[in-house]
């Protein structure tokens, strides 16, 4: 743990209860548009964060623009699933294509912390298949790195969330720094169902503290995760890297919509950003900026920011923004039992498989899948219903036997394609910038795995007993968009984020991953953000 202070030490620097530190807030170093800051930092989420925190820590003058505000966790937050929606991004965007994916709730994250915020918690690792698709099975692509330029950063970053884990059998077998956490009725099903299948299943990997961790309390199991965690156990970059960025002297601008990034055509050169707070247009001059938006914001900043030099949009030479965005396919099978399980009495995740996780060459399809305990509340166990076409008194029915109802989802490997992209729309957002428009449609592979992992999912809970299964298809984590590869014609950053066309401008987010496994992405984005920032400070 000490080792971990001397790193980060937001944890200490959290009260010793609910909320957040509002001292460091209030005294936080405040820099004006005139000075030309090290960098800007586009987002506070997952990879914008930590890139901040690093290099705050390095010394740099450093400041982190967020369109959203600045969380309190006790007084913003409500344990109350309609009461939360504000946390998502609920801006207008356009979704197209023969499979639109709808954005929101489960994939888009508004204000200091982003969409970690209410994400459910998981944070397993890629595994080092990952890292070389293309060569290993012949989908996808190959990333620049390895594994192993990651696996530090891996390491660092479970040990400052932290997570609480069994010891992974899978990928690269490791351990976690917090033993894991006792499961819950959903938790027990999946580990009885799994081990009738002949299925291993792991308890973990969850970014939640088993204990307490610095001045942040145990998790009280109040099944929340994805609205917000009020007690802080549950790790989200406003308490895991925010802290420590503002006490060594960064600022964050919450409320802050970056619109464009300037360029100066003479040295080839980012030179600032171009934001709207509080209904006023204004121009921060910085050394160096990072772009941190996630997968559909980050395209959308880049190709709005044109000039002579980039007609078609920042780092656009060779049409690769906004490319390749991929999401996970995310069916959720439920079965119900006789006995009350009360999945909602615990944070939805708690036990997982990757047994499925790497290509069969047995199966038709490439790559493949996990699957992971989760735990809809009523409003999403309501949609999940519906979606079986239960209406009047049926519907009713479900609902009023939702405590007898297990659930389990997947995350399918769904393939990196040219034409699933961000473009932008004719609609303009309430600051006259035109909208994102998101086009996504499944090749045949992606469809295999949907029904593949619904299949397991229906063994597991059979087996564990339930007398009746429905499943419903959807879509969850976004990443890709400006991917990292190896030149400029197949992608927009090199392995160090870096952009290609602009020296001293960075991608530190989602949108660099070139492919996405079957894993949940936050881990991944913030060890790769770490890299990044390890790499500039030096």
């Amino acid at each position: 743990m000490s080792g971990v202070r001397s790193r980060n030490e937001s944890a200490w620097l959290l009260p010793p209860g609910p909320g957040g530190n509002h001292k460091l807030r209030e005294r936080m170093r405040r820099f004006d548009d005139a000075d030309e800051v090290d960098i800007a930092v586009v987002g506070c989420g997952a990879g914008g964060s930590t890139v901040l925190q690093r290099l705050a820590r390095a010394g740099w003058r450093a400041v982190g623009f967020d369109a959203g505000p600045f969380w309190d966790p006790e007084q913003d937050w409500v344990s109350d699933e309609a009461g939360s929606h504000h946390l998502y991004w609920n801006e207008p965007r356009v979704i197209a294509g023969d499979n639109p994916v709808p954005l929101g709730s489960n994939n888009s994250g508004r204000g200091v912390g982003g969409s970690m915020v209410h994400y459910a918690g998981y944070t397993p690792r890629f595994h080092p298949s990952d890292f070389r698709t293309f060569t290993a099975d012949g989908v996808g692509a190959d990333w620049p790195i390895e594994y192993e330029d990651l696996k530090p950063y891996y390491e660092a970053i479970e040990e400052e969330l932290p997570v609480a884990g069994d010891t992974w059998p899978w990928g690269d077998p490791h351990s976690y720094p917090h033993r894991p956490h006792p499961v819950s009725g959903n938790g027990e099903l999946f580990l009885r169902g799994a081990y009738a299948c002949g299925i291993q299943a792991k308890v973990g990997p969850v970014a939640i503290s088993n204990g307490r961790f610095g001045n942040r309390p145990h998790c009280i199991y109040r099944g929340f995760c994805l609205q917000g965690c009020k007690v802080n156990a549950k790790a989200s970059p406003l308490i895991t890297h925010v802290p420590d960025a503002l006490a060594h002297g960064a600022e964050i601008r919450a409320d802050s919509m970056v619109t464009r990034i300037d360029f100066d055509e003479q040295t080839g050169r980012a030179t600032g950003v171009h934001y709207v707070q509080g209904g006023r247009e204004r121009f921060q001059r910085a050394r160096i900026v990072a772009i941190a938006g996630y997968s559909i914001e980050t395209p959308r900043l880049l190709l709005n920011s044109t000039s002579a030099r980039f007609p078609d949009g920042m780092c656009n030479d060779f049409d690769q923004v906004g490319r390749y965005l991929m999401v996970q396919g995310a069916p959720q099978t439920a079965g119900r039992f006789d006995a009350e399980v009360r999945m909602w009495k615990a944070p939805p995740p708690e036990v997982s498989t990757e047994e499925f996780y790497e290509t069969d060459p047995s199966k038709p399809y490439k790559r493949g899948f996990s699957v992971q305990t989760v735990s809809p509340l009523p409003i999403t166990w309501a949609e999940h219903v519906a979606a079986q076409g239960y209406w009047g008194a049926d519907f009713r029915r479900y609902m009023s036997d939702y405590a007898h109802w297990a659930c389990l989802g997947a995350l399918c490997e769904f393939l990196p394609l040219e034409g699933n992209r961000v473009t932008l729309a004719e609609e303009k957002d309430r600051h006259g910038i035109p909208v994102a428009r998101f086009s996504y449609s499944q090749c045949d592979n992606d469809r295999q795995l949907l029904e593949a992992a619904q299949s397991v999912m229906e063994k597991i809970l059979k087996a564990a007993g339930a007398d009746e299964v429905i499943t419903i298809k959807r879509y969850a984590h976004l990443v890709g968009g400006a991917r990292m590869a190896t030149d400029e014609k197949h992608g927009v950053v090199d392995g160090s984020c870096r952009t290609f066309a602009v020296p001293n401008l960075y991608i530190t987010d989602g949108s660099v991953l070139p492919t996405q496994g079957s894993a949940n992405p936050a881990l991944t984005i913030m060890a790769v953000a770490a890299r990044a920032a390890e790499r500039l400070a030096k």
